[in-house]
């Protein structure tokens, strides 16, 4: 039973992140959590650590299916960081942190969930895996240029200290993650382990979204309660950003590739890796942009799901039905 819970949390995510987001506001009302601000960089790492265990640097050596992972970088790493920039100058041009927040939103692209919603939507979804490797590395060694170069102006960003908090939220739990798969493969055998042990992980990283968001709404639960138009605020820039990100993503698609390679640019460009921004949020640049990124799981997830309806109508029919990867946070 504990097993099947485990592995049916990604599924609904869209539900967990309200409820953590609830459970965090009433702690963080009766409660003073700020001692608890210790524990974010820990948890953030057991975050991101599931997710990685699967994650093939191979993958981003081969040269398949290139010109869908060209259109899905130049989206990740030119379209969306511009977008979002200019829609937190915008929204929170005099908020340091909501602004940091938005801004990271439209920083590091793909997840496990790009993967899935490939899948469900029966696109390509290898070229998906590779955009998945190629745009969390890419951006890893990004992310604090470009925090330096569109956030400085607005907030304080210590490159070393960026550069710091990806090391321990991406390298680290990823060589734990390769050297976690090397094991149980080699103990266990490939065939048993993906099917009984791969299908855990994303559960266990769900655990750890659920516990970082509720932590991030506690910190600043005060002043949610102070500015109860604080969620709405955030929400509408957010909305935003998905829908100019999907209908770019879908016409620069539509116009240089197939179906199923269109579908996974898609996916490899909209879906952003919340999880590992989360970490670097709230560990940097402190609860108020971990907020924003905490309303982005919940518009994220409704997006792809309302997307995957009208996929057939956008790209028409799926040619083959396709295996979809669990939904990952």
């Amino acid at each position: 039973m504990g097993i099947r819970l485990l592995t049916s949390l990604p599924k609904r995510l869209v539900l967990l992140i309200p409820a953590s987001m609830l459970l965090g506001l009433g702690a963080g009302l009766v409660w003073d959590m700020s001692p608890l601000k210790v524990l974010v960089l820990p948890i953030t790492m057991l975050m991101v650590y599931p997710m990685l265990v699967n994650f093939r640097i191979g993958e981003a050596l081969s040269l398949r299916d290139w010109r869908a992972v060209g259109i899905a970088m130049a989206l990740n790493f030119i379209a969306l960081p511009l977008i979002a920039w200019g829609l937190a100058r915008t929204f929170f041009a005099g908020e340091p942190g909501l602004f940091v927040g938005l801004l990271l939103v439209g920083l590091i692209p793909t997840s496990g969930m790009t993967i899935s919603w490939t899948g469900f939507a029966q696109g390509n979804v290898s070229a998906a895996v590779r955009m998945t490797v190629v745009g969390l590395l890419v951006a890893a060694l990004l992310a604090p240029v470009y925090l330096l170069v569109f956030a400085g102006a607005v907030v304080d960003v210590d490159v070393l200290d960026i550069g710091r908090t990806v090391l321990l939220v991406v390298f680290v739990p990823m060589v734990a993650g390769v050297l976690t798969r090397y094991s149980l493969v080699r103990r266990y055998g490939q065939p048993h382990y993906k099917r009984h042990i791969a299908p855990l992980f994303p559960g266990l990283s769900t655990v750890g979204v659920m516990a970082i968001v509720f932590l991030a709404i506690g910190l600043k639960a005060r002043m949610i309660a102070a500015d109860p138009a604080l969620l709405l605020r955030v929400a509408v820039p957010l909305v935003v950003f998905y829908m100019v990100a999907f209908a770019l993503a879908t016409l620069a698609s539509r116009a240089a590739l197939s179906r199923n390679d269109a579908l996974a640019a898609v996916f490899g460009s909209v879906m952003r890796n919340l999880s590992v921004a989360l970490g670097i949020a709230i560990a940097s640049f402190g609860p108020e942009a971990a907020l924003v990124l905490a309303a982005a799981y919940i518009v994220q997830v409704q997006g792809a799901a309302w997307y995957v309806r009208f996929a057939d109508r956008l790209f028409g029919p799926a040619v083959e039905q396709l295996e979809a990867a669990p939904v990952s946070a």
